[in-house]
């Protein structure tokens, strides 16, 4: 990668930043943990069509904090900003959460699939 610096008058190239020929860049900080409540953190919900044996179906999988995300914006009735107070992120990343699982609840019941909850870690 690299990164062209420009002033008034001219175009100056500024080489990766480099030890031993091996490009450094920052790696992403680490996940903020997040408080999801104990009743709503299954360690084995399944929800998948009737009739319709596991071994045929494709799975979509919901993270415990999506679920908690959607249940206290949805089911609640907080606003995101709320709900980030009490789980201990951000609002955007309640935002997030919510539109991610969203997302993945509808494509599992419009598309026949098995939406599996996996546990919080």
């Amino acid at each position: 990668m690299c990164y062209f610096a420009s002033t008034s008058h001219e175009v100056i190239f500024i080489p990766p930043i480099s030890y031993i020929g091996i490009e450094l860049f920052m790696s992403p900080r680490p996940r903020k943990p997040r408080n999801c409540c104990p009743t709503r953190r299954p360690s084995d919900h399944m929800f998948k069509p009737a009739g319709t044996p596991m071994s045929e179906l494709v799975t979509v999988e919901l993270e415990a904090d999506e679920l908690e995300a959607i249940s206290l914006c949805d089911r609640e009735g907080l606003t995101q900003a709320d709900a980030g107070e009490q789980m201990g992120i951000s609002r955007g990343t309640v935002q997030r959460l919510v539109t991610s699982g969203r997302k993945k609840v509808i494509d599992a019941l419009l598309s026949g699939h098995a939406l599996v909850i996996k546990p919080h870690e």
